[in-house]
Order: C-alpha cells, then sequence, then structure tokens
C-alpha cells in the first residue's frame, strides 16, 4: 500500500470557463493556467504520481509544452491513471479538499465524485471531495483563486 500527496493552487482570471473536479462551473470567471486549471485534478494527478513514484505533473505535462495548452485534466488525469496502472498499482481512495470562498462546492461534489471515479475506473465510493474556506484570510480568502489538496491510497495490483 502506497499514498500520496498532491496540491495546486491557481488565480482567478476573467475569460476563461471555471472547471473543478472536471465540472464546468458557472462564474464569472475562471482559473489561469497552461491547461483548464483545473487545481482539483492537478492535485489529484499529483498525488497519484506521486503515490507510484512517478514524478509530478510538471514532468509528465510541462507547461511550456504548446501540446497542453488548453487541455482538459480530464484527459490528463487519464494519462496519469495509465501511469499508475502501469507501474502495476490500482487506485483504493481518493480524499480531497477544494480550498475557496466561491464558488461553494457542495452543489457539485456529487458531480466532482462522479467524473473523477469515471476516469479512475473506481467506484464513487472511493472517492470524497470537500470544500472549506480560509474565512477571509490568504489568497483564497481574498478571492483571488482556488486551492485543492488530494490525499490518495494506492495498492498493488493483483498478479
Amino acid at each position: 500500500m502506497r499514498t500520496g500527496i498532491g496540491m495546486d493552487a491557481h488565480r482567478f482570471e476573467r475569460g476563461r470557463k471555471l472547471f473543478l473536479g472536471g465540472v464546468e462551473i458557472p462564474h464569472e470567471k475562471g482559473l489561469g493556467g497552461h491547461s483548464d486549471a483545473d487545481v482539483l485534478l492537478h492535485a489529484l494527478m499529483d498525488a497519484l504520481l506521486g503515490a507510484c513514484g512517478a514524478g509530478d505533473i510538471g514532468e509528465m505535462f510541462p507547461d511550456g509544452d504548446p501540446a497542453y495548452r488548453g487541455a482538459s485534466s480530464l484527459t490528463l488525469l487519464g494519462d496519469v491513471v495509465e501511469v499508475v496502472r502501469g507501474r502495476g498499482y490500482h487506485i483504493v481512495n481518493v480524499d480531497a479538499v477544494v480550498v475557496c470562498e466561491e464558488p461553494k462546492v457542495a452543489p457539485y461534489r456529487n458531480a466532482m465524485r462522479e467524473r473523477i471515479a469515471a476516469c479512475l475506473d473506481v467506484d464513487t465510493t472511493e472517492i470524497s471531495v470537500k470544500g472549506t474556506t480560509t474565512e477571509g484570510m490568504g489568497f483564497t480568502g481574498r478571492g483571488e483563486g482556488v486551492a485543492a489538496m488530494a490525499v490518495v491510497t494506492i495498492v498493488e495490483a493483483a498478479r
């Protein structure tokens, strides 16, 4: 059994769509970044890559590579899942938290869990997504952006 942790943060940017957990969320601003800037999926990808000893998303999907410009983080997560499986592991559990004042995560939580579970080919009961605020403190508290953290558990796949 192995565990990985991931964290990501992006600032809000006008003129972009907001994606969290693979779900497009109606909001006046999206997140700035090279891909679709889905901080939740980026944190999850880093956690998975770390758990199986495969580096991080910056190595796998360099932001200087035009191939990933505007890329769907769900597609990138699918590539990460293949790396995890290719190294002989099965994903057992995901526990994630999105940190922001807005938008509220709760109305989209189940859709996020379903998208993530489908991409990881696991049951939704193995995916936890929570939202929290920093009560006005820091960049997320000032409404400047969104952060996310994820912890994953993987096990060696049966041979």
